[in-house]
Order: structure tokens, then C-alpha cells, then sequence
């Protein structure tokens, strides 16, 4: 949830800022570009700190070699997507990055709801975290069509 809320007022920060005359973030797509790039910086970061990494490491499929390395990689990913979203050149490419990120992700989550004892971080029902992940593709279609001029 607080990836969730981290999107949403990251967002409706940077548009009323936009709003107040900041070029930067003067649409829908900048602003959004934002919020996505705060929800990534939290989420690249927790990759790094335990509790978090931890419980990232063992919903890993076990299918997967090197949880831990995985882990590591992506949460690279995720703090280069979030940089990449900040700077107009590059957002398209980061949106489509980190797009493709969320997909190849998301079998961990379907991994850790169908567990008999899931980390406590990772305790949120399937259906709850599909529909928010929804929401973080569509943000990062909003970002990549609004940003091809």
C-alpha cells in the first residue's frame, strides 16, 4: 500500500506544482513521470534493506538461480528506471524499461500468494496486488505515449 500512496501523492504533488507555473512537471505525463519515479526509488531501495530484501529473496519462484543476485539486479533496475523517468530524454524509454520490469516481476507475487507461510511484507492478496499493479503499468503507458511528442 505505501507503494501505492507513494505513486499517487508523488503525482498530485508534482502536478500542483506543475500548475504553479514549474515547466517541468506542467502535464499529466511529467507529473505522473514523478510519482513513478518516487514509487521506484522506494521499491529500488527496499531491494537493499532487510527485513524487505530478505522477504524479496524468498518469494523468489524456485525455478529462478540466484535469488539474491535477482534481487540485486532488479533492484538496480528499478533506481536506474526511476532516475531515467526524471529526465525528459530518457522517460519513454524508462517507462518502457521499467514496463517490461513489472511484467517479468510480477511471478514472484503470484509465487508469494500461492505460499503456505509468506514473508509478513509479502502478505498481500493476489488479487489486491494485481490490481495495483495495473495501475503501475497503466502510469507507465501514461508516461511512455505522453512523453512520444
Amino acid at each position: 500500500m505505501a507503494v501505492l500512496v507513494t505513486l499517487i501523492l508523488g503525482t498530485l504533488g508534482a502536478r500542483l506544482v506543475g500548475l504553479s507555473g514549474v515547466d517541468y512537471v506542467d502535464g499529466w505525463p511529467s507529473a505522473i513521470a514523478v510519482g513513478l519515479a518516487a514509487m521506484f526509488a522506494l521499491t529500488g531501495v527496499a531491494h537493499f534493506v532487510n527485513p524487505l530484501r530478505r522477504d524479496m529473496i524468498a518469494i523468489v519462484p524456485p525455478r529462478l538461480p540466484a535469488p539474491a543476485l535477482l534481487v540485486t539486479v532488479t533492484g538496480v533496475l528499478e533506481l536506474v528506471g526511476a532516475v531515467g523517468l526524471l529526465y525528459p530524454p530518457t522517460r519513454a524509454a524508462a517507462a518502457v524499461g521499467l514496463f517490461v520490469l513489472m511484467i517479468a516481476m510480477f511471478p514472484a507475487n503470484v509465487h508469494a500468494a500461492r505460499m503456505p507461510d509468506p514473508p509478513k511484507s509479502m502478505t498481500t492478496r493476489l488479487d489486491l496486488r494485481t490490481a495495483e499493479q495495473i495501475v503501475f503499468l497503466g502510469a507507465a503507458l501514461v508516461i511512455g505515449l505522453g512523453s512520444v511528442q
